[in-house]
């Protein structure tokens, strides 16, 4: 059964590493958001192993795997975020009309 588990761990780290590897840059900050929704699965599974955890090493070891994945999705929604913070127009400043001086009376001159 260990063996098993450990077949299925080492391939899903080489099938994740192909996958990220094809991805050219240019379209990494678009699809983000697309991979923050998969470590969203990655948290729900290690949920899953907690409840069917039945020792002490299987609830840490779900633990570790439950906080890493929300901590990645998390982390990768902020940085999400701050990236297309920089895509965003900023908005010109106002230019400042001539400054009408008021007298002391409260009329204004020029």
């Amino acid at each position: 059964m260990l063996l098993t588990d450990f077949i299925i761990f080492v391939l899903s780290l080489w099938v994740g590493f192909e996958v990220i590897s094809k991805v050219p840059a240019t379209l990494h900050t678009p699809l983000m958001s697309a991979a923050n929704s998969i470590h969203g699965i990655v948290l729900a599974g290690g949920i899953v192993i907690a409840a069917t955890a039945h020792n002490l090493v299987g609830y840490i070891l779900a633990f570790v795997a439950v906080a890493f994945a929300a901590m990645n999705v998390v982390g990768g929604y902020v940085v999400t975020g701050r990236m297309l913070k920089m895509f965003k127009r900023r908005v010109a400043p106002v230019p400042a009309s001539p400054a009408v001086e008021a007298s002391p009376n409260g009329k204004a001159s020029s």
